[in-house]
This record gives structure tokens, C-alpha cells and sequence, in this order.
């Protein structure tokens, strides 16, 4: 059993903290503090504020908030403000739902940029005698947050990329064709749309080597590579199947269209090209066409059908396009 003294001391009030002191903490803080009334005037606007959005508290305090700041979003603000009020309870925006509350002027030091910003909001109802008497808004910074994060994004958005082109050429890798071909012939089939797939190598490609070097042999490749991606259409897709040879995807071309796509490909990939001789040579490409059918299995079957009609061109004596067809060697 406790002494008297002791008993007095627990009863005690706990000690409140003095107005003037808890003004100068709010004043100091690293963020935007503000209060207002049930009818938008202004009661309380810190030195974080006043810094960053060059709006003295003099000249919005007493004052109705969206007067004096009329780049506000007045409408949504006040159907948050009213829920605050209303509800009694905590609420809070982040930057991803909401960019931002306020303009702030000059946040970012001069090596960065006054875009992108964003900020985090915390919505503070004030309760006395069980009314809400007013709400206070506390304004985060959250600009160095978001562009962390951005540049998060954006580096695992290169890795993406990196991990599906090839590293030679630019196109698209071996892996991601299998990928986006799989797709297209789902969407072919679904929408009962024409399909065609490209394939195309160098000729006497390692004569190339031979003769000039594997760097000349590389610049070759990327020549092929350039020169397919530059003259097919945009919407089609190019990527390197392996060595000096390449994939073409034609969504919604059938053979006769993709036969005169891959004719234009052979007449472009001709012309000589630049490279680290500093003298100007030339190649020539082998090409083989073939186009979804009712009884096409599968992605293989139409790669494995190019490839045949590839092998034909070949024998046929190179430099040419070969449309799959029974005159393919199986």
C-alpha cells in the first residue's frame, strides 16, 4: 500500500506542454503544418510553409484558405476536409494518389528540376468536447521519395530490356521472340487475322569472317539488323535468332503482303554499309516466308516452315526469298 505522498503524486495532472513552446516546435518542424476552420478560414500557418510557398502567415492567416491560395483542387480538398470533420478520424494521401497539395517555389536545390513534385498528406482532426473544432493539414515533402523510386523504376526497366535485346544489334533477343510470337498466334487465331513470319541470314557469312575480320562480320550483323528494323513496318517485330541469322514477325500480313516485305528487306540489305575498314562493302541476305494455316500446329511448326523455306533460298542460290510451299525441302 502506497504512502499519501505517493497516492497525490499518481493523481496527479500529467504536466502539459506550454502553448508557446509547442508554437515554436509546430513554426520549426521540416514540414508544411496549416490549420483551419469548418468554414476554410485559416488559424495556423507554419514557417515551412511560408519558406516554400512564399505565402507570408500574415496574409492567409484569419483568412479563407482558398481565397488566398486559389491553385488549390478546392473541391476535392473540401470533400476531404469534410469527411475529417465529419468522421472525427485520421486521414491521410499519399503522393500516389494525389501528386501534390501545394505549388511549393524553389524546393529543388539548382542542379535538380521544380518537376517532379510530390507530397504526402496527413489530415489532423482537433476535438474539443467531443466536436471538431478544427483540422490540421501536415504537407510532406516526398519529392526525394518519388524520384528514388523513379530512378528505381527506370533502372529495373533498363535490366528489363537488357535481359530481352541482344547486345550486338539492339533487336530483340532469341528468347523474347519465342515470347511475343506465342502471342501473336494466339491473337491470330482469336481474331481470325493473317500471320506471317521472316527469316533471314547472311550470305557466305563466314567468308565474311574469313576475309575481313569478326569485326567486320559484327558490323554485317548490325547492318542486317538496322536495315530489316528501318524497312519493315513499325508494328512488326525483329529479333536475331542466333548468329547472323533473324526472326521477322508480320501481325495481320498474309504470304503475298509479307513475300513483297521480304523482297523490299533483300533489295535494302544490298546496298553497302559503312564500316571498320572505313571502306564501303556489301552483302546479301537468303530469305524464307511462311504464314499461319488452319493446321499449323504451333510457334515451332511456323519457325521450323520459315527455316525450310530459308534452306531453299539457299539452295536455290542465295541472294533470293522463298515462299514455304511443297518446292521446300522437308
Amino acid at each position: 500500500m502506497g504512502s499519501p505522498q505517493s497516492e497525490a503524486i499518481s493523481s496527479a495532472a500529467p504536466p502539459q506542454l506550454p502553448a508557446g513552446l509547442l508554437a515554436l516546435l509546430i513554426d520549426h518542424v521540416n514540414v508544411g503544418i496549416l490549420t483551419v476552420s469548418s468554414d476554410g478560414t485559416v488559424l495556423q500557418w507554419n514557417r515551412f510553409l511560408h519558406a516554400h510557398t512564399r505565402i507570408a502567415p500574415a496574409a492567409v492567416i484569419g483568412r479563407n484558405l482558398y481565397q488566398q491560395c486559389p491553385e488549390l483542387p478546392r473541391s476535392w480538398l473540401e470533400h476531404k476536409l469534410r469527411s475529417v470533420f465529419v468522421l472525427k478520424n485520421f486521414a491521410f494521401t499519399s503522393w500516389r494518389q494525389r501528386p501534390f497539395l501545394f505549388r511549393f517555389e524553389g524546393h529543388r536545390p539548382l542542379t535538380g528540376s521544380a518537376e517532379p513534385m510530390r507530397q504526402d498528406c496527413a489530415f489532423i482532426p482537433l476535438v474539443q468536447e467531443g466536436e471538431v473544432k478544427a483540422v490540421s493539414i501536415v504537407v510532406i515533402d516526398a519529392t526525394d521519395t518519388y524520384e528514388s523510386e523513379a530512378r528505381l523504376d527506370e533502372a529495373l526497366a533498363a535490366l528489363a530490356a537488357q535481359s530481352e535485346r541482344d547486345a550486338l544489334t539492339g533487336v530483340y533477343n532469341r528468347r523474347k521472340l519465342g515470347q511475343v510470337l506465342e502471342v501473336e498466334l494466339k491473337r491470330a487465331r482469336r481474331y481470325d487475322q493473317p500471320l506471317s513470319v521472316v527469316m533471314f541470314d547472311i550470305d557466305h557469312f563466314k567468308r565474311v569472317n574469313d576475309t575481313w575480320g569478326h569485326l567486320i562480320g559484327d558490323d554485317a550483323i548490325k547492318h542486317v539488323a538496322t536495315t530489316s528494323v528501318k524497312t519493315l513496318r513499325n508494328t512488326d517485330f525483329v529479333a536475331r535468332y542466333g548468329g547472323e541469322e533473324f526472326v521477322a514477325i508480320l501481325p495481320g500480313e498474309a504470304l503475298g503482303g509479307a513475300l513483297i516485305a521480304a523482297e523490299r528487306l533483300r533489295v535494302a540489305a544490298a546496298r553497302p554499309f559503312p564500316n571498320a575498314t572505313g571502306n564501303e562493302l556489301a552483302v546479301t541476305i537468303s530469305i524464307g516466308v511462311t504464314s499461319l494455316r488452319a493446321d499449323t500446329a504451333d510457334t515451332a511448326a511456323l519457325l521450323s516452315e520459315a527455316d525450310q523455306a530459308l534452306y531453299a533460298s539457299k539452295q536455290g542460290g542465295r541472294n533470293r526469298v522463298t515462299a514455304f510451299g511443297p518446292q521446300s525441302p522437308p
